[in-house]
C-alpha cells in the first residue's frame, strides 16, 4: 500500500466501501432492491441514489462552490449510473479532500437560511453520511439474508495491500 496523508486514506476507504458494498447489490432482484425495513432512509435502491446525490451535491460545492442540481424531470438513475456517479465523485473527493483549508468555506442553504459552511465540515459530512446509509443497506441485506461485504480498515487494509 502507498503511503499516504489521513484524509486522502479516509476518502480512499470511502470510495472502496461505497463501491464494494454497490457490487454486492447489483445483483439483486427488484424486490431486494425495493426492500426497506423500518428506522433506514427507505430501500435499498432509494438509499443509493440518496447516498449518489448528496456526494454529487458535496462534492460539487467543494469543488466549484455551487451545489448539483439534476435536471429537472430526469429519472432516478440506474444502479449503474450510481456506480459511475459514486466513482466520479469519490475519485474528485480523494483529489480534493486534502486540499481543503480550514478558512475556506462555501454558502449552503441552511433550512431557508444562507449560511457559510467550512469545507472542512463538508468533508466530514461526506464520510458520515456515507457510512450511516452504508450501515442501513446492510441491515436490510441482513434482514435478506444476504451476507453483506465487510467494509472496515482492516479489510480494506488487506484488499489494497495484498
Amino acid at each position: 500500500m502507498q503511503p499516504t496523508d489521513t484524509l486522502t486514506t479516509l476518502f480512499l476507504h470511502n470510495r472502496w466501501a461505497n463501491l464494494r458494498l454497490l457490487e454486492r447489490c447489483v445483483g439483486l432482484t427488484d424486490e431486494q432492491l425495493d426492500a426497506t425495513i423500518p428506522g433506514v432512509y427507505g430501500s435499498i435502491r432509494d438509499t443509493w441514489q440518496h447516498i449518489a446525490g448528496a456526494e454529487q451535491s458535496y462534492f460539487s460545492r467543494i469543488s466549484t462552490g455551487q451545489p448539483f442540481r439534476r435536471p429537472q424531470g430526469a429519472p432516478p438513475p440506474t444502479l449503474a449510473e450510481v456506480g459511475e456517479s459514486i466513482h466520479k465523485t469519490g475519485s474528485g473527493l480523494i483529489e480534493w479532500a486534502p486540499k481543503a483549508q480550514a478558512d475556506e468555506s462555501v454558502q449552503v442553504d441552511w433550512d431557508g437560511t444562507p449560511r457559510d459552511v467550512p469545507k472542512t465540515i463538508l468533508l466530514t459530512q461526506v464520510i458520515n453520511h456515507a457510512t450511516e446509509h452504508r450501515a442501513q443497506i446492510m441491515t436490510i441485506l441482513t434482514q435478506l439474508g444476504i451476507e453483506p461485504p465487510s467494509l472496515d480498515g482492516w479489510t480494506y487494509f488487506d484488499e489494497v495491500d495484498g
